[in-house]
């Protein structure tokens, strides 16, 4: 017999999915202004030549996403509701753009050094907001949606987060293309913080209950022994990790796509939006239908498919040559952003009981995050000192491992309806 709790959940599961799919769909519309493969590197790009501290960019917003999930998984887990914590959190990942309106804005009395200290400080911030939000947020998320629904509305939730991307990106490209430079990306990062805003409220919508049956000990655990067993236990999951480590090599590439295209190909400003909105306008589709795939099928299936791609598109910018190959080169960027960061949420939940959920979220993001980290640096590192075309084919070489790590290691879990 279904608890009160769960059938509250399903009374307001058509409502909680609305409001959280206009939350993603808001959201991407900002990251489309401020994208962290494009917008955010030309103007950085604006303020250094170096490729190390361009490919710091992605890093930095990867790993203040993946490493404070793991410190944030034990009082995570003894929350009855995540929602007010979310809230309060999301606003740290949300502030930083309205920040970086204000260095562009006074750019030319402060200087490009201290506009590129203030930035990097900024992107940190914004990093390591998103990382503190992101374990009660999958945790809410995980709670609100059953099981057998979940693999879909992650992949509806990208699929509009990447419908406003692919319209934030065209937009951002007129704007840089049209607005002076002294003013373009002000106006981005502003237009940014306003619509994170809009995203917030729909997010505040969301209804929630309070779980009354859950039991939480009056004394917590040492902090590290739920971790050190899990892995000592889960041989499965610690190749989970494994692979999702090398996955960071294997995509060391896409945030260098349009840097490259633009300094060596000839790019402009508006054709970058378009390719942008290219990658993106592919992840649109092929989120809900390998969300929706998975959830029938099989996720790992459709996660092999999503690295491959992403293994193809770097083999092809190795040796691509014409600005037009790109084109296909962000198709296929766009299914293994599916792959590489849709899916894993799917997968991750279904690892231990219920009450073991926010330690394998937090695990499955901190463990990787030094790879996070290093993995653009090394891009960075490899493009300066040897050239793009190597770095292209260095990622498309980790991409290949990764498949055979999923391949041949790798079983899907089936998820547990233990709760403690």
């Amino acid at each position: 017999m279904p608890s009160l709790n769960e059938i509250e959940i399903r009374k307001n599961l058509r409502f909680n999915v609305i409001v959280n799919l206009l939350d993603g769909g808001f959201f991407g519309l900002a990251v489309g202004f401020s994208s962290f493969s494009a917008f955010i590197p030309i103007f950085i790009n604006r303020l250094t030549d170096s490729a190390i501290l361009i490919g710091l960019i992605p890093s930095l917003h990867s790993v203040g996403w993946q490493f404070p999930q793991l410190f944030t998984a034990g009082w995570t887990a003894r929350l009855r509701r995540f929602k007010p914590t979310v809230l309060w959190l999301t606003i740290q990942e949300r502030i930083p753009f309205l920040g970086l309106a204000l260095v562009a804005w006074f750019l030319p009395a402060i200087g490009k050094q201290n506009a590129l200290i203030l930035a990097f400080i900024l992107l940190a911030w914004q990093g390591l907001g998103g990382g503190l939000t992101a374990n009660p947020w999958t945790s809410m998320i995980s709670k609100i949606i059953p099981g057998e629904y979940r693999g879909t509305f992650f992949g509806f939730q990208s699929a509009a987060a990447n419908g406003f991307i692919s319209l934030g990106s065209v937009l951002a490209g007129i704007i840089l293309s049209t607005v002076s430079d002294r003013y373009d990306f002000s106006l981005l990062f502003l237009i940014t913080g306003l619509v994170l805003a809009v995203s917030m409220i729909f997010l505040g919508m969301t209804r929630e209950p309070e779980d009354i049956t859950k039991t939480i000990p009056v004394k917590k655990h040492p902090f590290w022994k739920g971790t050190r067993t899990i892995l000592k236990r889960d041989k499965n999951f610690r190749w989970f990790i494994t692979g999702r480590i090398l996955s960071q090599f294997s995509t060391m590439g896409f945030s260098f796509y349009i840097i490259y295209a633009i300094n060596h190909l000839g790019m402009n400003d508006l054709t970058a939006g378009i390719f942008s909105a290219t990658a993106t306008g592919i992840a649109i589709l092929a989120n809900p239908m390998m969300g929706w795939a998975g959830d029938r099928r099989g996720h790992k299936k459709l996660q092999l498919m999503g690295i491959l791609a992403a293994a193809l598109g770097s083999f092809l910018a190795w040796f691509a040559p014409s600005l037009q190959w790109f084109y296909l080169i962000m198709a296929l960027t766009g299914i293994g952003t599916v792959a590489l960061w849709t899916i894993p949420l799917t997968l991750v939940v279904k690892f231990g009981k219920e009450s073991e959920r926010p330690i394998y979220i937090g695990l499955s993001n901190t463990l990787i995050a030094p790879a996070a980290i290093a993995a653009p640096l090394l891009g960075g590192w490899l493009a300066d000192f040897t050239s793009y075309p190597i770095m292209f084919l260095t990622s498309a070489i980790f991409g290949i491992i990764t498949f055979c790590i999923f391949l041949f290691f790798f079983i899907e879990p089936v998820e547990s309806n233990q709760k403690y």
